[in-house]
């Protein structure tokens, strides 16, 4: 493997496919696309790569296509060295670095490739005729295409897309688990690092757009949100908004309040409709825009696949939705303090809390063998008790890999509470939901009973042989 740099944190299996990608270059011309939020390091890795194997890097910028033919030529020049280049249209420029690539074997970045199909539309069409000649010709050209405008970058090889079925690589470059993410801002206090990601999440450029400013511990916390995040004079002030901009299909009003939706509670398609004063049949392709661009995603209920409910991706952009949205002019007043004072209810119920129930969903896929057996699928859902006319939320369902032919095996039903002590009245309700599984053709002879808590445990769960409680530190492993 090609040695990563010191100066990148983590991403090693990510390094690791662009080093795969790099070193299994043969006569054939291959294409990788490398594809993620911003400010996740894809720059960092694709450019690194190519300076570490003296291959050619070029980043785009909102530019017309006149201009940004030009900026392609102008560090092309610089990479080879040689007398200026002048390239009167896109189809001059890709033969051209296709020869290049081939003759030289180098491998050939170009980064956000989303700024340049849209002034170009032409683009995508043009690689892939070049890259059928190569194939043709047997010339041993590497190409990486990057960006970060997730609905573009979904659908470069999608459908009837002119580049479908050329990729040999697709890599996500997405956020730091919640652990490595504490690890990078070097927070050792787990209830302060739940606080901490439910803000930033696990995006590694926060830190420096906050000039490295880490909360010194619990009691520091809201004075951290009210120096950066609500601060207008930072650049994670704007950043959410930024994120949503980058999305151009995103800026219209509908798509923000259907996102506000969401962030404050109403996850159903009916609740969303209701919010934003439509019926839910006329949002369906606002939902499915907002799914193609990664700010939303779409969780079916686990017991009942028919019903989903919809949860914004990003921390930043949930914080921005129940937090700063609904306060913008006081905030931009610069009134932080009492903007926060107004707020911190609201981050305490819509925000942290939700966050923690996703926390505790991921921690099963970061401790595989806590339950006795790897997991399957894992969410979320709701059961149903027709004889006490109750529903059972289920905050954490845990399900061994389907097998055909056998029931679906349960590993283990939780409960979620951020600020509350769990004791035996949250164990009695997942047992009752344990039971109603059992009667609806479940498997869960052995279904785990577990309790995550941010507050603690009733000394009693201790005597309770099928019952796991989970709290901060075993979260935090």
């Amino acid at each position: 493997m090609i040695p990563k740099p010191k100066r990148i944190f983590a991403r090693d299996f990510e390094w690791r496919a662009l080093s795969d990608f790099v070193e299994r270059r043969t006569s054939r011309p291959q294409m990788g696309v490398v594809s993620g939020r911003r400010r996740q390091g894809k720059t960092l890795l694709v450019a690194s790569m190519a300076r570490e194997t003296g291959g050619f890097y070029f980043g785009a910028s909102e530019a017309t296509e006149r201009e940004s033919l030009n900026l392609f030529a102008d560090a092309l020049s610089r990479h080879l060295g040689a007398p200026p280049i002048h390239f009167a249209t896109w189809d001059d420029a890709i033969r051209h670095l296709f020869a290049i690539s081939a003759e030289r074997r180098e491998l050939m970045v170009i980064d956000e490739f989303p700024y340049l199909s849209r002034a170009s539309p032409a683009l995508p069409s043009i690689i892939q005729r070049e890259i059928d000649r190569a194939v043709f010709d047997e010339l041993p050209v590497s190409l990486l295409l990057c960006g970060s405008a997730m609905s573009v970058m979904g659908r470069l090889l999608a459908g009837n897309a002119p580049l479908r079925g050329r990729a040999s690589m697709e890599l996500s470059v997405r956020p730091f688990d919640y652990r490595l993410a504490a690890r990078y801002w070097g927070i050792t206090d787990p209830r302060l690092a739940v606080q901490l990601h439910a803000v930033t999440g696990g995006t590694p450029a926060y830190l420096p757009l906050v000039n490295n400013d880490r909360p010194k511990g619990l009691g520091d916390f809201d004075d951290w949100v009210r120096r950066t995040a609500l601060r207008s004079t930072t650049p994670l002030f704007r950043e959410a908004r930024y994120v949503l901009e980058e999305e151009t299909e995103t800026r219209d009003s509908m798509y923000k309040s259907v996102l506000a939706a969401v962030a404050t509670g109403n996850s159903t398609r009916g609740g969303i409709a209701n919010y934003v004063g439509r019926k839910a049949a006329d949002i369906g392709h606002h939902l499915n825009v907002l799914e193609d661009s990664s700010l939303l995603r779409r969780e079916p209920d686990v017991f009942r696949p028919s019903r989903s409910v919809y949860r914004v991706c990003e921390p930043l952009i949930h914080f921005y939705e129940v937090v700063m949205r609904p306060q913008w002019g006081l905030l931009e007043s610069g009134l932080a303090t009492n903007a926060w004072e107004n707020a911190k209810a609201s981050f305490s119920d819509q925000v942290l809390g939700p966050h923690f129930e996703e926390m505790c969903r991921q921690f099963h896929l970061l401790e595989l063998e806590v339950l006795g057996k790897s997991p399957g699928e894992i969410g979320a859902g709701v059961v149903v008790d027709p004889v006490r006319h109750e529903q059972i939320q289920i905050d954490v369902a845990v399900f061994a890999p389907a097998m055909r032919g056998e029931r679906k095996r349960v590993l283990s039903l939780g409960e979620v509470k951020w600020g509350k002590v769990m004791g035996p009245r949250h164990v009695a309700r997942l047992r009752r939901a344990r039971d109603l599984l059992d009667a609806k053709g479940f498997d869960v002879r052995d279904a785990k009973l577990v309790c995550y808590s941010g507050a603690g445990f009733d000394p009693a769960l201790a005597q309770e042989s099928d019952v796991l409680a989970i709290g901060l530190k075993e979260l935090y492993g």
